[in-house]
């Protein structure tokens, strides 16, 4: 050794210093590579996903690999700086080496290339993958022996060895996941991804239409007005019933009315043969579960109902992908006649909207999980049945009642919400 010229020695070290950052950094790169896009780029074709795609599926044989090959270095490192210490300083060059060299390996082959490998773990994992590769397989005898070893270990202390192969992801950490996506998500797709996992939170009883709002046929109605409603008819299925909703027939298609209709061959019986069999579904079932019930059932309408059997309400697929994708209007106030915006800033709202509807076109949070109506929620709050000169606050906004009919809230007016100083946020209305 004291042949060998000191120029060699520190050539050498430099070297063992750069093969240490590079074991190091590739360790942390290799390990914090998204395992998603992994899998898509080695699907594509791409080698160096594919080279460490094939490494992560045995973790330990990988670590074993690198901390092998780092261990060795920085060992090695450390004997040459004693050796070239000795050279130059003498013994008292000893500790003055050791301390250099910690400064120097904890700088340049630990922090440095980390925190380099964790910004950027494609540019230092995939080249380093095709390193890797090919030194697993040489050094393998030794990677398998120091992997027994440590196997055997910890099933001593009681530790299992079996890895857990499933990356399976919970509903909230995937909720997580489309969050902190960022920029690589289109705001509007993330917004849409959200809202079809927040499906199974929200129930049929959620969106229907109530069914005092039902548009139906009366087939008990005079003639005339029936044939006149069908031909005005805004819908592509209308209910059929007799007398009232509870006692539905069936689902009109207007696609088997209007040929009928402008033939002149339409009449009571006619309606009653081409309406077809109605749906019905528990109020409570969940959107996700209740859209591939639509699927499976071919159907794209039914009728809510509780537990009595009795009828509350109507929905269609076209409300539960409105649920997905939001409003089809970019104002959802705008095309909703319950909600009618006045003036002064305020809103004329029909008592019978529904919460969800509200909070959506008028960017308001009041609860969901109770009265599913503005006027339950206000006679709730109220416990009582109010008067059209009653005033309250729901969610920083305050609310007048102008009608009551029937002992049920008609109309409301809903005023901007107030700031913390009690001014309105927008408009000028009182």
């Amino acid at each position: 050794m004291d042949d060998i010229p000191l120029s060699a020695l520190l050539l050498s070290l430099f070297l063992l210093i750069l093969l240490s950052a590079f074991f190091s950094g590739s360790e942390t790169g290799l390990m914090t590579l998204n395992r998603y896009r992994l899998r898509h780029l080695a699907e594509n074709g791409h080698p160096g996903a594919r080279r460490a795609e094939r490494l992560l599926k045995r973790p330990d044989r990988l670590i074993g690999l690198i901390l092998l090959g780092n261990n060795f270095v920085n060992i090695l490192a450390s004997m040459l700086a004693t050796i070239i210490a000795l050279r130059v300083l003498g013994e008292a060059g000893i500790a003055i080496a050791a301390g250099l060299l910690t400064l120097v390996v904890l700088i340049f082959a630990e922090v440095a290339p980390k925190t380099l490998a964790a910004l950027h773990p494609e540019r230092i994992a995939f080249p380093a993958a095709f390193v890797y590769t090919p030194l697993l397989k040489v050094l393998y005898p030794l990677v398998w022996l120091v992997n027994g070893l440590v196997n055997f270990l910890l099933r001593r202390l009681g530790v299992s060895t079996e890895g857990n192969g499933s990356t399976a992801l919970s509903h909230e950490e995937l909720r997580t996941v489309v969050i902190e996506a960022g920029a690589m998500i289109p705001e509007r797709h993330q917004e849409m991804l959200l809202n079809l996992m927040d499906l199974e939170k929200v129930t049929v009883e959620d969106i229907m239409v109530p069914r005092n709002e039902i548009t139906g046929i009366d087939i008990d109605d005079d003639w005339e007005a029936i044939t006149k409603q069908l031909a005005d008819s805004q819908y592509t299925r209308m209910p059929l019933y007799h007398d009232n909703i509870h006692q539905v027939i069936g689902i009109l298609h207007m696609r088997d009315v209007l040929p009928l209709l402008n033939r002149e061959e339409l009449d009571r019986v006619a309606l009653r043969r081409i309406a077809r069999e109605p749906y019905f579904i528990p109020e409570a079932t969940s959107l996700n579960h209740q859209l591939l019930n639509f699927q499976r059932e071919k159907r794209r309408i039914g009728f809510a109902v509780d537990e009595y059997g009795d009828i509350q309400g109507l929905v269609t697929v076209e409300d539960i992908l409105e649920e997905i994708v939001g409003e089809f209007t970019s104002d959802p106030a705008a095309h909703i006649e319950d909600i009618i915006p006045q003036p002064d800033g305020t809103w004329l709202v029909d008592g019978s909207v529904n919460i969800r509807t509200l909070n959506s076109a008028l960017q308001m949070q009041l609860p969901t999980d109770g009265p599913k109506t503005l006027n339950g929620l206000i006679t709730e709050y109220l416990e009582m049945i109010p008067g059209t000169d009653t005033s309250l606050l729901l969610d920083q906004h305050p609310v007048d009642i102008v009608q009551i009919r029937e002992n049920t809230v008609k109309m409301a007016r809903i005023h901007p919400a107030l700031t913390e100083t009690g001014d309105r946020e927008t408009g000028d209305g009182a």
